[in-house]
């Protein structure tokens, strides 16, 4: 399945996202998730776990990303995590996992 976002009727590659997050050298692991919006049916929220010893704001990293991609596709939230992003055997981030609070008590989950 591609892995994307619809969030105003606009698709959104989460790939092309995380790629710009994984630009700022501050950024070791980035997940792109849609969560719940009202508004949009969904809104792209990022998941990112910081290199050691670097800081970013929720609002640098997004300011970050308005230079390299569409201001439509940038994310609206980021949320950061203390250790690695869950992962598959194979080394594969299990974005249901980061994804599934969000969606908890709702009808539909879009994977």
């Amino acid at each position: 399945t591609k892995d994307m976002i619809v969030s105003g009727g606009e698709n959104i590659y989460s790939v092309e996202v995380e790629a710009a997050l994984y630009e700022h050298p501050s950024v070791l692991e980035a997940a792109v998730i849609g969560i719940p919006d009202d508004r949009w049916g969904e809104a792209v929220h990022a998941v990112v776990f910081l290199k050691s010893g670097r800081t970013a704001s929720d609002e640098e990293l997004v300011h970050h990303c308005h230079a390299l991609i569409a201001n439509y596709k940038c994310p609206k939230s980021v949320s950061f995590v203390d250790r690695e992003l869950p992962k598959s055997g194979a080394g594969k981030i299990l974005k249901r996992e980061l994804r599934a609070p969000f969606w908890e008590g709702r009808e539909r989950m879009i994977n």
